[in-house]
Formats: C-alpha cells, structure tokens, sequence
C-alpha cells in the first residue's frame, strides 16, 4: 500500500492535502504535536469533509492514522513512505527539518532505494527549497550525497480556502470546493505520481506568484480593511461596496504586473480576480478577518504579498493606488492577541509610518514606495471613517 506522511493536521493538512492523497489511494499518516488531534485521529480512524459552496456535500476520508511528529518512531515511518507533504507554515519548517531528517537517513541505513519526494506545501515562494536547506543541514556529507540522489523536494503553489468551523467532531473540516495544487515537475525524482487534484507544472513560479500575488494579497487586504471598519469575517467585508472596489482595484493592480511579467493572458487573469472575489463572497466560509489579517510583519515583508505586488508593478511603469492603500490599512492592523501586530504597532508609534515600514520590507530609506505609504495610510483611514455602517 502506498504510505504518505502529511506534517500537519490542522485544517489545510486535513482538509487539503491529506485528503487529497487519501482519495488518490495513499494511506496517511499525519504528523502533529496536537496530542488531542493525534489521539483523535487514531480512535476514529476517520473524519468527514464538508465540502460548502453552492452545492454541498460530504467527502468521508478514512485510511489515516496519526502520530507525534516529535516521536522517533516516525522516522521509520518515512522510511517506508513515497511522499512526505507538509501543512504547517512558512515558520515551523525549519522545526520538522530534523524529523525528515532522520527518516532519509532511516531511509539509506535500510537500504531503501524507492524515491522520495517532499513538498512543503505552504503558502510562500520556494518553500519546499527552504525545507530542503533546512533538512540538509541535519544531515553529514554521506546522508547528503545519498538524499541527492533518491530524495526529490519539488516546489509547489497551493490553493483552497480551509477556514476554522467548529463542529461537533473536531476532526472534521469545512473547506470549499475550488483547489489548486501545483507542483513543480522536473524536480521529482523517479516518476511522477498521478495524484488526482495534482497538477505536475512546468513553470512552477508563475503559478506560485499568480496565486499568491492574487488570492492572498486580495484576502489580506480584505481582511485588513474589513478590521478597520468592525467586520468579523471575510464575506462581511467584501460585501462591502466600498471595501469590494479598492480590493478588486488592488488585485487588478498586481493582476497587470503579474501579466507584464509573466504573459499572461490580460483578459484571463481578470477573470481568475474576479472568480477568487468570489470565493471571498461564499457565505459558507465565515472565515475571519484575524485569521487571514494574522502576522502582519510576514505579510508586508518585501517578498510577500502587500509589498512585492507593488515593487513587481514599478518595474513596468503600472501605478498602485490600491495597493498601496491595502499596504496602509495593514500598518493599521491593531491586534492585541497577534504579536506581529503588537511589534508592528510599536513600530509606527515609534518611528513613524515610513521608518517602520523601511525596517519591516527590508526597504532603503530612499525607496520612493515609503512616502507613497504614509500618505495611504492617512488617506485609507478617511476612506473607512466615510464609509456608512452596515444597516
């Protein structure tokens, strides 16, 4: 039977990847230090995907079984896996390095010689690549050359919208029906496996920057407008007139960038804007606005979503108005129970709008986008004090 080891058993593990390779025919076996979950899992052998959009249904997954990701034992579980994926932010990976780790080199000392490939799948650019590092320095100059030659670490740009609905099973998951998952082709090693819902794509980082520099700079800047103005969730903001117009502006913004850099298809692209604003709209996933708002120091560093879109866009010329707006309504995320936004604020209070975002983007303090910035700040917090309350 094919094994897969899923790092990650929260929503994006279970209601994303895990099931995916489930229903390609993969047992799963998930790794998290959630002992409830762990332990769930295992009693239940089983859990229900409820899949909500226009037509609902449910997906019942169960070939799984769980373990401590920490445990030693799961080394030699990944010594008799194909795949190890991964669902557990940009942050914990360097964490679970040393788990796979061992389990390449549990791999080698039995002698195994069947490929395997690990894919990070997180939102970010190259995160695989970072997991890769990360795992390499685990191991010695032997462990290297052998995981070099049977272990593949394919990048990929993953996409569907799990938010956190609490049910009467926890182990249950709500998630709606649009996925992407593509990964990058050339770097497996041995055959591609033919997972239904996995897209093997030869130009990975066009995929990987359509996606992230469209739905999750559209979600982030909905999130951090929809808190300036008191919403609780997504589908509330973007039902917003008012916040619905400067989203779609951003997105169209970053849309032409990513056009001029990539090729795409102008008309095509808009159309992928418009059917994500209404993904944003589906009013069976309430998910909510300091989920997607959360860690807002990551999300305005210089290669992600707030800031990267706007420096992409500079190169040809394109102006960012909307962008920019969405770049000062995140310095204005207050958040009491966020620690990025803490820092954050902390930051603007002290130094100013322009020295604290110089220091978060990584940015000189010439960069001609930082007084553009200050003056989106102001401005956004008069957009949103004009803006009439909901009746």
């Amino acid at each position: 039977m094919k094994k897969a080891i899923q790092f990650g058993a929260g929503n994006i593990g279970r209601g994303f990847i895990g099931a995916v390779l489930e229903q390609a025919g993969y047992h799963v076996v998930f790794a998290d230090v959630n002992e409830q979950v762990v332990a769930r899992i295992n009693s239940d052998r089983a859990y229900t995907v409820q899949i909500m959009d226009t037509v609902c249904e449910q997906m019942r997954i169960t070939d799984i079984s769980a373990m401590d990701s920490r445990s030693p034992e799961l080394a030699a579980q990944i010594a008799g896996a194909e795949l190890v994926t991964t669902a557990v932010g940009l942050t914990v990976l360097p964490r679970i390095a040393g788990a796979i780790a061992a389990g390449i080199a549990a791999r080698r000392d039995a002698g195994v010689t069947e490929p395997l490939n690990v894919i990070a799948c997180e939102n970010g650019v190259r995160a695989t690549t970072q997991l890769r590092e990360a795992v390499l320095k685990h191991l010695d100059e032997a462990q290297r050359d052998w995981c070099e030659q049977y272990v593949g670490f394919p990048d990929c740009s993953v996409d569907r919208i799990v938010p956190p609905v609490k049910s009467e099973n926890p182990i249950d998951v709500v998630v709606e029906r649009f996925f992407e998952w593509n990964v990058e082709r050339a770097a497996f090693k041995g055959a591609v496996p033919e997972i239904p819902g996995m897209n093997p794509a030869d130009n990975l980082i066009a995929y990987i920057e359509r996606k992230l520099f469209t739905l999750n700079t559209g979600h982030a800047i909905t999130a951090y407008l929809g808190r300036m103005k008191g919403y609780m969730t997504i589908c509330q903001s973007i039902s917003d007139e008012h916040i619905h117009t400067i989203v779609k502006a951003a997105m169209r913004e970053s849309g032409r960038g990513l056009v001029a850099l990539y090729g795409f298809d102008r008309d095509a692209h808009f159309a992928y804007i418009d059917k994500i604003i209404g993904r944003f709209r589906n009013p069976y996933l309430c998910d909510d606005v300091t989920r997607v708002g959360r860690e807002p120091l990551r999300k305005l560093s210089a290669g992600d979503r707030l800031v990267r879109p706007i420096l992409t866009a500079r190169r040809y010329g394109i102006g960012t108005p909307d962008l920019l707006l969405g770049v000062g309504a995140a310095l204005h995320y207050d958040n009491p129970e966020d620690v990025q936004s803490v820092e954050m604020r902390r930051l603007v209070e002290k130094e100013g709008v322009k020295a604290a975002l110089a220091r978060i983007a990584s940015l000189p303090d010439t960069d001609p986008l930082l007084p553009l910035a200050a003056q989106a700040y102001d401005e956004v917090e008069r957009i949103i004090a004009k803006i009439p309350e909901a009746q």
